[in-house]
């Protein structure tokens, strides 16, 4: 109990039984099972969980109205770190747990030394534009309205009707959970 990563082969080779009988007393006898931990970004304060709330009550509000004209002139964007490498993978975050535990959750406290940043765009038929920004670029008013002209050249070539309805578009820029 005092590591719950350890693995169930330690446990077999230090008290000198079979692995198969490690994992019969784990799994039956103790109810535990290792299960992966849930990455968590960031946890969110209370007023940006409030107006987040507010933000897709609005939504949900408008989709409500007429929910085929909503989805179908919805334009989502969001951007995200990609790291090259992880230091730690799932496998080797595993722990043992009782039957009903939640996951363990782990927040990312070490970032890879390298990593680019890539603004995506979809909408309910799949992805419109992948946007890797360039090591040194900063993501500016300038560099955000050339992608923006970027979205609409290619809204224009994919799909006119979002351009003729209006398109919606959704900028959530809050880390996930």
């Amino acid at each position: 109990m005092e590591d719950h990563r350890i693995s169930a082969k330690s446990i077999a080779e230090q008290l000198g039984i079979s692995r198969e009988l490690v994992g019969s007393i784990i799994h039956k006898d103790l109810d535990m099972w290792k299960l992966s931990t849930k990455w968590v970004p960031k946890c969110l304060n209370t007023d940006q969980k409030r107006q987040r709330c507010q933000s897709f009550e609005w939504l949900l509000e408008f989709f409500r109205c007429d929910p085929n004209d909503f989805l179908s002139r919805l334009v989502t964007m969001d951007e995200t770190w990609l790291y090259h490498y992880d230091s730690e993978t799932k496998q080797q975050s595993m722990e043992w747990r009782q039957t009903g535990s939640p996951h363990p959750k782990k927040l990312r406290v070490q970032k890879s030394a390298g990593k680019v940043i890539a603004s995506i765009f979809w909408d309910q038929d799949g992805i419109l534009l992948i946007d890797y920004v360039p090591k040194g670029q900063t993501i500016n008013a300038e560099y955000y309205s050339s992608l923006l002209v970027q979205l609409k050249d290619i809204l224009k070539e994919k799909r006119l009707g979002k351009v003729t309805k209006g398109a919606l578009f959704l900028h959530d820029n809050a880390l996930a959970h």
